[in-house]
């Protein structure tokens, strides 16, 4: 199943959303700094770019998960380098691990986590679409065969002629009886007695 244009920037823009915002906390919780709003347009942007190439049809979770942390290392490294002056420096050392080690155990635990949840998603997003079209298809299949049925019906249709017997009147109908109904219930036509 290949994905449309459109299906497959929403896709993106939804992995783009979760790539920035996952990067903006793990930045901040491993000691970083917030990222410029030019930094985050920039990351936002770019990898909204990379993940609509992906789009085009259903991935693997592995592939999900690699993704997730290559966009991973490249918003870090982007927030990294457009930090503002005022932020401390990276390297500095914090009980005999630095700032850059704890960030990119942060970054690396929340994509393996992130990128596992993604692909849950991804693979139920495809799951019902891969439904909707086997209704889609069944439902129009039937359609084209009770078409077809009908056709052949009405070609075959003829008006059912009513043969009157001689020497008997026909009794009217009500006006609640079909045309093409036979109605037989009722006494007998000629006496018995």
């Amino acid at each position: 199943m290949r994905a449309t244009l459109s299906f497959r920037l929403a896709r993106s823009a939804a992995f783009a959303a979760v790539s920035v915002l996952l990067a903006m906390g793990a930045h901040w919780f491993a000691g970083g700094g917030g990222p410029t709003t030019g930094a985050l347009l920039t990351g936002v942007l770019a990898v909204t770019a990379g993940a609509a190439v992906a789009a085009g049809r259903e991935r693997s979770p592995q592939v999900i998960v690699g993704l997730l942390v290559g966009a991973q290392a490249f918003l870090h490294l982007l927030f990294d380098v457009t930090a503002s002056a005022g932020e401390p420096g990276h390297l500095a050392w914090h009980g005999g691990l630095t700032t850059q080690t704890g960030m990119l155990t942060a970054h690396l635990t929340a994509a393996l986590l992130t990128g596992l949840w993604l692909s849950r998603g991804e693979e139920a997003l495809w799951s019902v679409l891969r439904r909707i079209g086997a209704g889609a298809a069944h439902w129009l299949t039937m359609l084209a065969t009770l078409v077809a049925l009908l056709r052949a019906g009405l070609a075959g249709i003829t008006r059912p002629r009513v043969r009157a017997t001689p020497g008997r009147p026909r009794a009217p109908r009500p006006a609640w009886v079909l045309r093409h109904a036979v109605v037989r219930r009722g006494p007998p036509v000629s006496p018995v007695f």
